[in-house]
């Protein structure tokens, strides 16, 4: 994990491999800021969806029990709303370097659209 300190925040970039450790231990909320459209098409399964046109940091849970990570699609929106978070008066955030595209480029589980139906359907890349 890197860590970057932002006036009195701190702001973190996490590996692949760091937000699955903790995603799979119960200890983040992964907090997707891509569109709708791209969440509907293949998202990570369990994550949450704050576009980033609708992007409020006063709106994000708190943090007492469970630590925030942001994820777009290769990183650059979520680094944004990371340190729109910390403008906002947030003290630490952390994002997914790389993105879902590292994600699925990791070989990491996902949920995709299946061609043949339309419909979800679980990608164990």
């Amino acid at each position: 994990m890197q860590s970057e300190t932002i006036g009195a925040a701190t702001f973190e970039t996490w590996t692949v491999n760091e937000v699955v450790d903790a995603f799979a231990a119960n200890e983040i909320v992964l907090i997707d800021v891509r569109t709708i459209p791209e969440y509907a098409f293949q998202h990570i399964e369990g994550a949450m969806l704050f576009p980033m046109p609708f992007f409020d940091a006063q709106k994000l849970p708190g943090q007492s029990d469970k630590r925030i990570v942001l994820h777009c699609g290769s990183g650059v929106r979520s680094d944004k709303m990371a340190r729109a978070a910390i403008d906002a008066g947030l003290d630490r955030i952390a994002h997914m370097e790389g993105g879902f595209g590292a994600w699925k480029e990791a070989g990491k589980p996902y949920i995709g659209t299946s061609m043949s139906t339309g419909g979800p359907e679980r990608v164990n890349a």
